[in-house]
Protein backbone atom coordinates (compact mmCIF):
# COMPACT_ATOMS: atom_id res chain seq x y z
CA UNK A 1 0.00 0.00 0.00
CA UNK A 2 1.69 2.99 -0.97
CA UNK A 3 0.76 7.07 -1.03
CA UNK A 4 1.06 10.06 -3.35
CA UNK A 5 3.15 12.94 -2.62
CA UNK A 6 0.36 15.08 -2.00
CA UNK A 7 -1.45 14.83 1.06
CA UNK A 8 -0.84 11.04 1.86
CA UNK A 9 -4.01 9.13 2.40
CA UNK A 10 -3.97 7.12 5.48
CA UNK A 11 -4.53 2.99 5.28
CA UNK A 12 -7.90 1.76 5.77
CA UNK A 13 -7.34 -0.30 8.81
CA UNK A 14 -5.32 2.47 10.14
CA UNK A 15 -8.62 4.97 9.89
CA UNK A 16 -10.66 2.14 11.43
CA UNK A 17 -8.24 1.47 14.16
CA UNK A 18 -8.57 5.16 14.92
CA UNK A 19 -11.68 5.33 15.25
CA UNK A 20 -12.38 2.31 17.60
CA UNK A 21 -9.44 4.61 19.75
CA UNK A 22 -11.36 7.27 19.41
CA UNK A 23 -14.42 5.99 20.77
CA UNK A 24 -13.34 3.88 22.63
CA UNK A 25 -13.97 0.94 21.48
CA UNK A 26 -10.94 -0.84 21.06
CA UNK A 27 -10.37 -3.96 22.75
CA UNK A 28 -6.76 -4.52 21.97
CA UNK A 29 -4.74 -4.60 25.16
CA UNK A 30 -0.92 -4.24 25.96
CA UNK A 31 0.72 -7.43 25.96
CA UNK A 32 3.38 -8.43 28.55
CA UNK A 33 7.24 -8.29 27.06
CA UNK A 34 7.99 -11.08 25.19
CA UNK A 35 11.82 -10.91 26.23
CA UNK A 36 12.83 -9.67 29.11
CA UNK A 37 13.79 -6.16 29.32
CA UNK A 38 13.92 -6.07 25.19
CA UNK A 39 13.57 -2.88 23.50
CA UNK A 40 14.55 -0.61 20.64
CA UNK A 41 17.99 0.30 21.72
CA UNK A 42 18.94 -0.76 25.03
CA UNK A 43 17.92 -4.50 25.32
CA UNK A 44 19.05 -5.81 28.73
CA UNK A 45 18.60 -9.67 27.93
CA UNK A 46 21.18 -12.28 28.73
CA UNK A 47 20.84 -13.93 25.97
CA UNK A 48 24.34 -13.76 23.49
CA UNK A 49 23.46 -16.38 20.53
CA UNK A 50 20.44 -17.36 17.82
CA UNK A 51 19.86 -20.77 19.37
CA UNK A 52 19.56 -19.33 23.22
CA UNK A 53 16.97 -16.84 21.69
CA UNK A 54 15.07 -19.87 19.73
CA UNK A 55 15.36 -22.14 23.29
CA UNK A 56 13.98 -19.12 25.27
CA UNK A 57 11.36 -18.89 22.88
CA UNK A 58 10.25 -22.14 24.00
CA UNK A 59 6.73 -22.15 25.58
CA UNK A 60 6.74 -17.88 26.06
CA UNK A 61 6.39 -16.63 22.74
CA UNK A 62 6.46 -19.09 19.14
CA UNK A 63 8.01 -17.39 16.54
CA UNK A 64 6.20 -19.06 13.37
CA UNK A 65 8.37 -17.53 9.91
CA UNK A 66 4.59 -19.24 8.44
CA UNK A 67 2.66 -17.23 10.09
CA UNK A 68 4.19 -13.67 11.22
CA UNK A 69 0.82 -12.30 10.55
CA UNK A 70 1.94 -9.70 8.42
CA UNK A 71 -1.15 -7.18 7.18
CA UNK A 72 -1.00 -6.32 3.30
CA UNK A 73 0.53 -2.99 3.81
CA UNK A 74 3.05 -4.88 5.33
CA UNK A 75 6.43 -6.14 3.13
CA UNK A 76 6.99 -10.02 2.76
CA UNK A 77 10.84 -9.91 2.48
CA UNK A 78 13.49 -8.36 4.49
CA UNK A 79 15.96 -6.12 2.80
CA UNK A 80 19.03 -3.85 3.37
CA UNK A 81 20.62 -0.77 1.30
CA UNK A 82 24.29 -2.39 0.27
CA UNK A 83 25.73 0.64 -1.28
CA UNK A 84 24.66 4.59 -1.82
CA UNK A 85 25.90 5.78 -4.92
CA UNK A 86 28.09 3.12 -5.85
CA UNK A 87 29.89 2.99 -2.47
CA UNK A 88 29.26 0.31 -0.04
CA UNK A 89 27.76 1.20 3.25
CA UNK A 90 27.27 -2.15 4.60
CA UNK A 91 31.00 -2.28 5.07
CA UNK A 92 30.90 0.05 7.91
CA UNK A 93 28.47 0.45 11.13
CA UNK A 94 26.28 3.40 10.74
CA UNK A 95 25.29 2.94 14.34
CA UNK A 96 26.83 2.25 17.58
CA UNK A 97 26.93 -1.50 18.90
CA UNK A 98 26.85 -1.43 22.55
CA UNK A 99 23.70 -1.29 24.36
CA UNK A 100 24.67 0.43 27.13
CA UNK A 101 26.71 3.44 26.01
CA UNK A 102 24.43 6.13 24.32
CA UNK A 103 27.55 8.07 22.43
CA UNK A 104 25.81 10.97 22.33
CA UNK A 105 27.52 14.08 20.71
CA UNK A 106 30.47 11.47 19.64
CA UNK A 107 31.37 10.73 15.87
CA UNK A 108 33.00 7.64 14.57
CA UNK A 109 34.93 8.28 11.51
CA UNK A 110 35.56 5.73 8.95
CA UNK A 111 38.45 6.00 6.14
CA UNK A 112 37.86 4.33 2.79
CA UNK A 113 39.63 4.25 -0.15
CA UNK A 114 38.19 7.27 -2.04
CA UNK A 115 37.35 9.47 0.92
CA UNK A 116 35.54 8.33 4.21
CA UNK A 117 32.33 8.47 6.03
CA UNK A 118 31.35 9.68 9.59
CA UNK A 119 28.82 8.69 12.10
CA UNK A 120 27.46 11.75 13.65
CA UNK A 121 25.29 11.99 16.95
CA UNK A 122 23.03 14.29 18.60
CA UNK A 123 21.71 14.96 22.33
CA UNK A 124 19.65 12.31 22.22
CA UNK A 125 22.18 9.84 21.71
CA UNK A 126 23.74 7.96 18.78
CA UNK A 127 21.22 4.98 17.10
CA UNK A 128 22.14 1.83 17.85
CA UNK A 129 22.07 -1.60 15.60
CA UNK A 130 18.40 -2.20 17.13
CA UNK A 131 17.32 1.04 16.58
CA UNK A 132 18.37 0.30 12.73
CA UNK A 133 15.60 -2.52 12.56
CA UNK A 134 13.17 0.64 11.91
CA UNK A 135 15.12 1.62 8.93
CA UNK A 136 15.66 -2.09 7.24
CA UNK A 137 12.00 -2.06 7.74
CA UNK A 138 11.19 1.15 5.96
CA UNK A 139 14.17 0.08 3.18
CA UNK A 140 12.39 -3.50 2.97
CA UNK A 141 8.90 -1.32 2.53
CA UNK A 142 10.09 0.67 -0.57
CA UNK A 143 11.76 -2.43 -2.01
CA UNK A 144 9.03 -4.31 -2.25
CA UNK A 145 6.60 -1.36 -2.94
CA UNK A 146 9.35 -0.85 -6.42
CA UNK A 147 8.85 -4.44 -7.39
CA UNK A 148 5.20 -4.27 -7.46
CA UNK A 149 4.92 -1.11 -9.18
CA UNK A 150 7.32 -2.36 -11.69
CA UNK A 151 5.00 -5.22 -12.03
CA UNK A 152 2.23 -2.85 -12.67
CA UNK A 153 0.75 -4.15 -9.37
CA UNK A 154 0.72 -0.47 -7.45
CA UNK A 155 2.03 3.29 -7.50
CA UNK A 156 5.39 4.30 -6.97
CA UNK A 157 5.95 4.76 -3.35
CA UNK A 158 6.47 8.50 -1.92
CA UNK A 159 9.18 9.25 0.92
CA UNK A 160 6.84 8.76 3.49
CA UNK A 161 4.77 5.90 5.11
CA UNK A 162 2.75 4.76 7.80
CA UNK A 163 2.92 2.02 9.56
CA UNK A 164 1.19 0.92 13.29
CA UNK A 165 3.53 0.42 15.96
CA UNK A 166 1.83 -2.99 16.76
CA UNK A 167 3.34 -3.90 12.66
CA UNK A 168 6.82 -2.26 13.71
CA UNK A 169 7.54 -4.87 16.56
CA UNK A 170 6.02 -7.22 14.88
CA UNK A 171 8.15 -7.10 11.73
CA UNK A 172 11.67 -6.55 14.39
CA UNK A 173 9.93 -9.81 16.10
CA UNK A 174 9.49 -8.21 18.97
CA UNK A 175 6.31 -8.87 21.53
CA UNK A 176 3.50 -6.02 21.73
CA UNK A 177 4.12 -4.82 25.04
CA UNK A 178 3.22 -0.94 26.21
CA UNK A 179 6.87 -0.44 27.27
CA UNK A 180 8.15 -1.24 24.10
CA UNK A 181 5.91 0.95 22.12
CA UNK A 182 7.10 3.74 24.14
CA UNK A 183 10.14 2.94 22.98
CA UNK A 184 10.10 3.55 19.13
CA UNK A 185 9.58 7.23 19.70
CA UNK A 186 12.86 7.34 22.07
CA UNK A 187 14.50 5.14 18.84
CA UNK A 188 12.92 7.79 16.04
CA UNK A 189 14.81 10.62 18.11
CA UNK A 190 18.17 8.97 17.80
CA UNK A 191 17.44 8.39 13.86
CA UNK A 192 16.71 11.58 12.97
CA UNK A 193 19.64 12.54 15.56
CA UNK A 194 22.26 10.48 13.67
CA UNK A 195 23.88 11.67 10.60
CA UNK A 196 25.61 9.86 8.10
CA UNK A 197 27.94 11.91 6.39
CA UNK A 198 29.90 10.60 2.93
CA UNK A 199 32.90 12.68 1.37
CA UNK A 200 34.41 11.26 -1.52
CA UNK A 201 36.90 12.60 -4.51
CA UNK A 202 35.11 12.21 -8.32
CA UNK A 203 37.36 12.29 -11.22
CA UNK A 204 35.19 14.35 -13.89
CA UNK A 205 35.72 13.13 -17.24
CA UNK A 206 37.71 15.78 -18.36
CA UNK A 207 40.61 14.47 -15.72
CA UNK A 208 40.01 16.99 -13.00
CA UNK A 209 39.18 15.64 -9.06
CA UNK A 210 35.91 17.05 -7.57
CA UNK A 211 35.41 16.63 -3.72
CA UNK A 212 31.62 15.53 -2.98
CA UNK A 213 30.45 16.05 0.72
CA UNK A 214 26.85 15.07 1.52
CA UNK A 215 25.14 14.74 5.08
CA UNK A 216 21.92 13.33 6.12
CA UNK A 217 20.07 11.30 8.96
CA UNK A 218 19.19 7.60 9.20
CA UNK A 219 15.69 8.94 8.77
CA UNK A 220 14.63 12.44 7.70
CA UNK A 221 11.82 12.87 10.21
CA UNK A 222 8.61 11.28 12.11
CA UNK A 223 5.01 11.92 13.22
CA UNK A 224 3.94 10.00 16.23
CA UNK A 225 0.06 10.70 17.22
CA UNK A 226 -0.58 9.16 20.69
CA UNK A 227 -3.48 9.12 23.21
CA UNK A 228 -2.73 11.53 26.23
CA UNK A 229 -5.03 9.12 28.32
CA UNK A 230 -3.00 6.05 27.83
CA UNK A 231 -0.10 7.24 26.42
CA UNK A 232 -0.77 4.00 23.24
CA UNK A 233 1.17 5.19 19.94
CA UNK A 234 -1.99 5.59 17.26
CA UNK A 235 -0.36 6.36 14.24
CA UNK A 236 3.42 6.39 13.00
CA UNK A 237 5.24 8.23 9.68
CA UNK A 238 8.69 8.04 9.14
CA UNK A 239 9.44 9.62 5.95
CA UNK A 240 12.98 7.77 4.52
CA UNK A 241 16.27 9.96 3.46
CA UNK A 242 17.03 11.26 0.65
CA UNK A 243 20.44 9.11 -0.22
CA UNK A 244 17.43 5.87 0.67
CA UNK A 245 15.18 6.60 -1.75
CA UNK A 246 17.17 7.87 -4.34
CA UNK A 247 19.20 4.14 -4.39
CA UNK A 248 16.11 2.69 -3.85
CA UNK A 249 13.00 4.35 -6.54
CA UNK A 250 15.21 6.18 -8.95
CA UNK A 251 18.43 4.00 -9.20
CA UNK A 252 19.33 2.67 -12.31
CA UNK A 253 20.67 -0.49 -10.63
CA UNK A 254 19.75 -0.44 -6.75
CA UNK A 255 22.35 -2.48 -4.80
CA UNK A 256 19.57 -4.07 -2.13
CA UNK A 257 20.47 -7.28 -0.67
CA UNK A 258 17.86 -9.80 0.89
CA UNK A 259 19.00 -10.34 4.90
CA UNK A 260 17.51 -13.78 6.30
CA UNK A 261 14.40 -12.94 8.74
CA UNK A 262 16.60 -14.51 11.83
CA UNK A 263 18.43 -11.83 11.66
CA UNK A 264 16.30 -10.30 14.02
CA UNK A 265 17.28 -12.73 16.87
CA UNK A 266 20.56 -12.05 16.63
CA UNK A 267 21.04 -10.55 20.13
CA UNK A 268 24.75 -9.14 20.38
CA UNK A 269 25.44 -5.90 18.54
CA UNK A 270 28.59 -7.54 16.78
CA UNK A 271 26.83 -10.45 15.65
CA UNK A 272 24.75 -8.41 14.02
CA UNK A 273 27.44 -6.11 12.19
CA UNK A 274 29.19 -9.17 11.74
CA UNK A 275 26.01 -10.98 9.56
CA UNK A 276 25.50 -7.42 7.52
CA UNK A 277 29.35 -7.55 6.93
CA UNK A 278 29.18 -11.07 5.83
CA UNK A 279 26.12 -10.89 3.46
CA UNK A 280 27.96 -7.70 1.93
CA UNK A 281 31.38 -9.30 1.59
CA UNK A 282 30.57 -12.91 1.17
CA UNK A 283 27.62 -13.14 -0.27
CA UNK A 284 26.67 -16.57 -1.44
CA UNK A 285 30.60 -17.68 -1.71
CA UNK A 286 33.12 -16.32 1.14
CA UNK A 287 35.20 -13.31 2.78
CA UNK A 288 37.86 -12.95 4.83
CA UNK A 289 38.53 -10.09 6.56
CA UNK A 290 41.24 -9.28 9.35
CA UNK A 291 40.39 -8.64 13.41
CA UNK A 292 42.04 -4.94 13.05
CA UNK A 293 39.99 -3.89 10.03
CA UNK A 294 36.79 -5.50 11.16
CA UNK A 295 37.67 -3.58 14.55
CA UNK A 296 37.95 -0.40 13.02
CA UNK A 297 34.84 -0.83 10.60
CA UNK A 298 32.67 -1.91 13.51
CA UNK A 299 32.95 1.96 15.16
CA UNK A 300 33.61 -0.43 18.63
CA UNK A 301 34.35 2.26 21.64
CA UNK A 302 36.24 -0.67 23.37
CA UNK A 303 39.58 -1.90 23.29
CA UNK A 304 41.23 -4.44 20.53
CA UNK A 305 41.54 -6.55 22.98
CA UNK A 306 37.61 -6.82 24.48
CA UNK A 307 36.45 -6.71 20.59
CA UNK A 308 38.83 -9.72 19.51
CA UNK A 309 36.99 -11.45 23.36
CA UNK A 310 33.81 -11.06 21.74
CA UNK A 311 34.53 -11.82 18.46
CA UNK A 312 35.71 -15.26 19.43
CA UNK A 313 32.70 -16.04 21.46
CA UNK A 314 30.45 -15.29 18.25
CA UNK A 315 32.92 -17.41 16.04
CA UNK A 316 32.89 -20.19 18.34
CA UNK A 317 28.88 -20.56 19.16
CA UNK A 318 29.42 -20.04 14.85
CA UNK A 319 25.10 -20.05 14.79
CA UNK A 320 24.46 -16.49 12.65
CA UNK A 321 22.21 -16.57 9.81
CA UNK A 322 23.68 -18.39 6.93
CA UNK A 323 27.40 -17.92 7.65
CA UNK A 324 29.60 -20.08 8.53
CA UNK A 325 32.48 -18.23 10.90
CA UNK A 326 36.07 -19.76 11.59
CA UNK A 327 39.43 -18.01 12.42
CA UNK A 328 42.14 -18.22 10.84
CA UNK A 329 46.00 -17.18 10.89
CA UNK A 330 46.98 -14.29 9.17
CA UNK A 331 50.74 -12.41 8.38
CA UNK A 332 49.68 -9.49 10.32
CA UNK A 333 47.69 -11.21 12.76
CA UNK A 334 43.72 -12.88 13.13
CA UNK A 335 41.94 -13.55 10.28
CA UNK A 336 37.95 -14.13 9.88
CA UNK A 337 36.53 -16.61 7.14
CA UNK A 338 33.15 -15.67 6.43
CA UNK A 339 31.75 -18.52 4.50
CA UNK A 340 27.68 -19.10 3.08
CA UNK A 341 26.36 -22.41 4.26
CA UNK A 342 25.00 -23.57 0.68
CA UNK A 343 28.51 -22.96 -0.99
CA UNK A 344 29.88 -25.85 1.80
Amino acid sequence: MTQSKSSPPLPQWLIEKTEQIRNGTDSEQPKPNSMSGESFGDHTSNVSTVSQVLASCNGQQTINRESDGNSDFFVHGLFEVGGRDGRSIMDVAPFRLSKRDKRAGEVIHYDLPDGYVEVKSGPDGMASVWDYDIVLMMISHLTESMNRWRDGKGDKPSRTFTPHVTDILKFARRGDGSRQAEQIESALDRLKGTTLKTVRDRQTIDGKTMREVEAEGLISSYRVVSRTDTQRICIVEIEAPKWIYREIVEGKRPEVLTVHPDYFLIDPGIGRFLYRLARRAAGKDSARWSFQTIFERSGSAGTFKKFCQNLRRIINDNDLPEYELKEEIGKSGPILAMTNRSST
